[in-house]
């Protein structure tokens, strides 16, 4: 069993034989153990745009990595209990966190885990979607798809340098969503980091 914190309430990770989901509507702070954990924690006041924000607007719910430390719990269920944390590529909560930047095409030794970066497009999303990702547990992690394929869409603003800089922009439904091949993925490395369970992806 993995329990799958931080998720959309009734999206993906819901309805699943060997999953736990804990939407924020559930209170995933309040998770304690035992199962390895895949953990989506939001990344709204991680980004870039988080400091273009509270550049504009000030006020402590926009100040920068202040999530009320949903990240945190979600860092620390990695390590305590095993399994995998994802968040977009150039958070900030890596440094904030003292998890290394990862070395590209590989997973990067960091603490008492692992980082890697993978682009969602390998797993189906219409966007890039570069992310960032922390695993720990008893046994290394497996290669991913390393491979970066160009996607049909964009995330975000619209280049400003003009039309041909721009691909269509995804609706925010999309944009949030975990593809499926993407979360069987993370799933299988939650599982993965028990001692017992040692199974890889068919190649």
């Amino acid at each position: 069993m993995v329990s799958a914190l931080f998720v959309i309430h009734n999206g993906v990770y819901f309805n699943l034989p060997d999953v736990d989901p804990w939407s924020l509507k559930r209170d995933a702070m309040r998770y304690n153990g035992p199962n390895p954990v895949v953990a989506h924690p939001p990344c709204q006041l991680w980004g870039a745009m988080a400091k273009v924000n509270y550049a504009r607007w000030g006020g402590e719910h926009n100040r920068p990595g202040n999530d009320g430390g949903l990240f945190a719990h979600a860092f620390q269920a990695v390590n305590r209990f095993g399994g995998v944390l994802e968040h977009p590529a150039k958070s900030y909560a890596w440094p904030a966190h003292g998890i290394a930047r990862p070395i590209p095409f590989q997973w990067t030794p960091t603490g008492t885990g692992w980082t890697c970066e993978v682009w969602q497009s390998a797993y189906g999303h219409r966007a890039n979607k570069a992310t960032w990702m922390y695993y720990a547990g008893q046994n290394p992690p497996f290669d991913l798809d390393w491979s970066r394929p160009i996607g049909t869409h964009q995330i975000g603003y619209p280049d400003q340098r003009g039309k041909d800089r721009n691909k269509p922009t995804l609706p925010k439904k999309e944009r949030l969503a975990t593809p499926i091949a993407f979360r069987d993925m993370l799933i299988l490395l939650a599982q993965h980091s028990k001692p017992q369970l040692t199974t890889t992806p068919a190649h």
